[in-house]
């Protein structure tokens, strides 16, 4: 069974949702950016990526205005949020603030 985009968020696992299209050149330089962040945060967080041409209410629903757009959630709350291109390091700082130690 798929898990809904709802209880991801909703977890306590950060999730790191990366709101993109398939024609946007800056979603593209984000690709292997957030691949590296994966493999340094491994099952600490989660990332997902949303085509919002796939996907239009749901990126409607988060107010998208632009790709690559970035939110980072925790039990269903947005706590950051970044549009453009991020670097590796911002991503694995910004994660480490929401990434529980327990």
């Amino acid at each position: 069974m798929a898990t809904k985009f709802s209880d991801l968020i909703n977890s306590d696992v950060p999730t790191l949702v990366d709101f993109y299209a398939e024609w946007c050149g800056p979603c593209k330089q984000m690709k292997p950016i957030l691949e590296s962040v994966k493999n340094t945060v491994k099952d600490q967080a989660r990332i997902l990526k949303i085509d919002v041409d796939k996907n239009p209410q749901l990126a409607a629903s988060f107010n998208i205005q632009g790709v690559p757009t970035l939110l980072l959630f925790k039990s269903g709350e947005v706590k950051w949020r970044q549009s453009g291109v991020v670097s590796s390091q911002q991503l694995n700082s910004t994660l480490a603030k929401f990434i529980s130690n327990a």
